[in-house]
């Protein structure tokens, strides 16, 4: 981890991770940490670019609600010559989070109190379309506003692994501290890069497991002594079809869905 990468416009990244340490009924393994993204608007009044990544997420999963968004965003300072920063279109914080409380926990009975959130990364990270707003739009500054306290934006590009050894130990220690008897990993790379590493299963990846015993279905593994079941399903990103997504896995889930609703009927 690190305390030292920046943001555009100078904030640092912080790992974002579960504060609440009560026990709880399910643990949830994410990928890597969102951020904050403002609207950038330059001096002209022209969008430089519609959803920024300026700030790691206040809490983990956070829901992106207006308010909390407005106080970060306004915190952050911005050369005139830049223009300023604003709230973005509502769906472009926090779209993740909802689509975890409202299309996995709450179908499966559950509320956010109930969930011990974790990712792989606890550390938000910068994907394509990010660096390429950075690199056109963000960079042609520095040089010039260097004396206004413009930094060079530092955080890494979004990695191919997200957790090592240490890392891997350490999510076995809250999923044990969580006292979860229920553990969700949501898409191929919790499965990949952390179960796959604490226990022997025979799958690679979430459609290898939906083969074998069928999409939504838990099973049985033993983590640090303990008995867990687990239940891999599409990442949030997929069921509520964010930004580039794949059709079959929404089909795929809505089907889940709507057996879920079958059996609360």
């Amino acid at each position: 981890m690190s305390n030292v990468y920046q943001f555009p416009f100078g904030e640092y990244v912080r790992p974002v991770v579960q504060e609440d340490r009560a026990p709880k009924k399910v643990f949830v393994l994410g990928v890597y940490a969102s951020a904050v993204h403002a609207k950038w608007v330059d001096k002209n009044g022209k969008t430089a670019c519609k959803a920024l990544a300026v700030a790691s997420e206040p809490r983990i999963f956070w829901d992106g609600n207006e308010k909390e968004a407005k106080e970060i965003i306004n915190k952050i300072k911005i050369p005139s010559e830049m223009g300023h920063l604003e709230l973005p279109d509502k769906n472009l914080n926090g779209p993740s989070a909802k689509a975890l409380d409202e299309r996995i926990l709450a179908p499966l009975g559950f509320e956010r109190n109930d969930a011990w959130l974790c990712d792989l990364l606890p550390e938000s990270r910068l994907n394509g379309g990010q660096l390429v707003a950075i690199s056109k739009k963000y960079n042609p500054f520095l040089e010039k506003l260097a004396n206004e306290g413009l930094s060079e934006v530092t955080v890494p590009k979004k990695p191919e692994k997200f957790c090592d050894k240490e890392r891997i130990k350490e999510i076995t220690k809250e999923l044990l501290e969580s006292q979860a008897d229920l553990l969700i990993l949501l898409g191929d790379k919790p499965i990949q890069q952390y179960l796959k590493k604490v226990v022997k299963v025979p799958y690679r990846g979430l459609d290898e497991y939906r083969k074998l015993f069928e999409y939504g279905k838990c099973t049985d593994v033993a983590i640090g002594g303990k008995m867990i079941k687990v239940l891999p399903l599409a990442h949030p990103r997929q069921i509520a079809r964010l930004g580039s997504s794949s059709k079959k896995w929404y089909a795929i889930h809505q089907k889940w869905l709507a057996e879920q609703n079958n059996k609360k009927g």
